[in-house]
């Protein structure tokens, strides 16, 4: 499945960068990245954060890896956490 990458920082609470990338379909609209990017904020207790085009960038599409794709078919998107998820 080709799938475009968003890398995304936003700046939590505490005043550190969160860091993670939304995986979705290749053909998926910013608005539905956006919304699937607050329900993972969301689910880390981090309902107010703000998530434009500023935090929120397409970088790439590439190939989804088995566990991403089964993420995306399941839920609409993946998400890759790479500093300060916790």
């Amino acid at each position: 499945m080709k799938a475009a990458v968003f890398d995304t920082y936003v700046n939590k609470p505490d005043n550190s960068v969160m860091h993670f990338d939304i995986i979705v379909p290749d053909n998926t609209e910013f608005e539905k990245v956006q919304a699937y990017g607050h329900a993972y904020l969301s689910s880390k207790g981090l309902n107010d954060l703000q998530l434009t085009t500023q935090e929120c960038k397409f970088c790439h599409i590439e190939e989804a890896s088995s566990e991403l794709e089964a993420s995306i078919v399941a839920q609409g998107f993946g998400i890759i956490e790479l500093g300060n998820c916790d």
